[in-house]
C-alpha cells in the first residue's frame, strides 16, 4: 500500500458475523452504524469479550458514489476503496493510543470492522462533565498523583504522540475532533475512525490540489448544499488550507490539534458561524480569541491556529514548546493512573442473555433506507423491566452525552 510500511503480510482475522452478539447501539452515521457486541469465541482479547463493532453498509457506499460519479477520477471508480484502505490501516497500527483491529466481517450487505472498545465515550463527553463544561484554569493547574502532568496537557500530549506515529508511517489523519478521541478503559487515549485518511507521503509535496476547495470568494455565491461533499473533515476542525483547496500535507492534523486544545479550555471551537459558510469565512479570515492572560498554553493553541502551513508550528517544536517544558515524552504511555479512569462497567452473563437476538444486517439495512423509526428498541431489549432498566444505565453511564445521539449527518463518523 502507498506510503504505508508493514513490518509483515498477515492479513486481518476474518469473523463470523454469528458469533457476535450486539448488546446496544454505540453511534449512527451517513454509511452504517457502530454496536457493542460481545465475541463469545474470543473472550481473552478484550475485556468480557466485548468489542466496537463498526458497520458500514455497502449500498450506502454505492449511493454516495454514484451522486460524485461526475467528480470522481477513474482510479476512485471503486466505492469500496475507502473501506479496505481504512481495514489496511488499522491492520497496520501497533500503538497503545490507537486501535488494534480484531476482525473483519464481509456479507453481501455489510463490511464490519471489530475493533477494542473504549467504555469511557469521548474527548467531549468527558469536557461536558466538567464545571462549565471546559477544562477550566483551575483543573489544568491542578496536578494529580505520581505525575508532572496537568489534566489538559496529560490528553494533548497523548494526541500529539498519537499523530506523531501516524505521520511516520506517512498517514495524514484529517479528521481531528474531540469525538474521534474515545477514553479506554485505563484512562489513555484512543483516536479512531481512519475513513477520512490518507497515506500520502508527508515529505515531497502536498497532497493534491483541490479542484473541490472552497474559496473566500466562493462562499456567499452558493448554497452551501451544493459543496457537501467540497472538503475533507469536519466543518469547525478543517484547516483553511482544505478549505481553499491549495493542497495540504500533515499540518492539517496540526491545526486540528489547536481546535481541540482551543474546545477544551474554552468549550467550544474557535471559528463556529451560525452557518457553514460563515465558518469557513472566519476560518479563513479571523484569528482565534484567546481570551484570558498569556500562558504557554494560549501561546501553543495560537502556534497551532497558525493560517499559513508553511508557518504553523511543527510537530518537533510541539513537543518542545514551554507548555510541555519538562514532560518525559516516552513516559506518557506508561502512567498508570490517568486524570480520569472510567468506572468499572459489568455485563452480567444473564443480562447478556436476556438480551434479545438483533440482526445486524437488517438493522443496517433499515437505517440506510431511513425506515427504521422503531430500530433502537431492538437493541437492547430485555425479557424483564429491570434488565432493561439495567442496559439503559449502562448505556448511559458509558456514552453519557457523546455517542449516545450521534449527529446524522455526513460529517459524522460512527465508531
Amino acid at each position: 500500500m502507498e506510503g504505508l510500511e508493514r513490518s509483515g503480510d498477515e492479513a486481518p482475522p476474518l469473523m463470523e458475523l454469528r458469533r457476535l452478539k450486539a448488546l446496544s447501539l454505540l453511534g449512527r452515521g451517513a454509511k452504517g452504524v457502530a454496536f457493542l457486541v460481545k465475541d463469545d469465541e474470543e473472550s481473552s482479547s478484550s475485556e468480557q469479550g466485548l468489542l466496537a463493532l463498526k458497520v458500514i453498509s455497502k449500498a450506502a457506499l454505492i449511493e454516495k458514489k454514484r451522486k460524485n460519479n461526475d467528480s470522481s477520477s477513474k482510479r476512485d471508480n471503486d466505492p469500496m476503496k475507502r473501506i479496505w484502505f481504512e481495514r489496511d490501516v488499522l491492520n497496520l497500527l501497533d500503538h497503545p493510543l490507537l486501535p488494534k483491529l480484531r476482525g473483519v466481517v464481509v456479507t453481501g450487505e455489510i463490511v464490519c470492522f471489530a475493533m477494542d472498545y473504549c467504555p469511557g465515550g469521548n474527548l467531549n463527553s468527558l469536557r461536558k462533565q466538567q464545571t462549565e463544561k471546559m477544562f477550566s484554569e483551575d483543573l489544568i493547574r491542578f496536578r494529580f498523583p505520581a505525575t508532572a502532568l496537568f489534566l489538559l496537557r496529560f490528553y494533548a500530549a497523548e494526541i500529539v504522540l498519537a499523530l506523531e506515529y501516524l505521520h511516520g508511517l506517512g498517514i495524514v489523519y484529517r479528521d481531528l475532533k474531540p469525538e474521534n478521541i474515545l477514553i479506554q478503559e485505563n484512562g489513555h487515549l484512543m483516536v479512531v475512525d481512519f475513513d477520512l485518511s490518507t497515506n500520502r507521503r508527508i515529505s515531497g509535496g502536498l497532497i493534491g490540489e483541490s479542484r473541490t476547495g472552497i474559496g473566500v470568494d466562493e462562499l456567499p455565491k452558493k448554497p452551501v448544499s451544493e459543496r457537501s461533499n467540497s472538503f475533507v473533515g469536519t466543518e469547525e476542525y478543517v484547516s483553511p488550507e482544505i478549505i481553499s483547496g491549495t493542497g495540504h500535507d500533515s499540518a492539517v492534523d496540526r491545526w486540528g490539534l489547536g481546535v481541540v486544545m482551543y474546545e477544551m479550555l474554552y468549550g467550544r471551537t474557535p471559528f463556529r458561524g451560525t452557518n457553514r459558510s460563515e465558518t469557513f469565512y472566519r476560518i479563513l479570515t479571523k484569528e482565534p480569541e484567546l481570551v484570558g492572560d498569556p500562558t504557554a498554553l494560549r501561546d501553543l493553541i495560537r502556534k497551532l491556529l497558525e493560517k499559513d502551513p508553511a508557518m504553523r508550528i511543527s510537530m518537533e517544536e510541539i513537543k518542545g514548546h514551554e507548555f510541555f517544558k519538562g514532560l518525559d515524552w516516552d513516559s506518557v504511555v506508561r502512567i498508570s493512573r490517568p486524570p480520569y479512569i472510567p468506572p468499572p462497567q459489568m455485563w452480567e452473563e444473564e443480562d447478556v442473555e436476556g438480551i434479545k437476538e438483533i440482526d445486524v444486517e437488517e438493522y443496517v439495512k433499515e437505517a440506510w433506507e431511513g425506515q427504521n423509526g422503531n430500530c433502537d428498541d431492538k437493541i437492547g431489549g430485555k425479557s424483564d423491566h429491570k434488565k432493561e432498566t439495567q442496559t439503559q444505565s449502562y448505556k448511559k453511564d458509558v456514552w453519557r452525552e457523546g455517542l449516545g445521539n450521534p449527529i446524522k449527518t455526513s460529517d459524522f463518523s460512527v465508531f
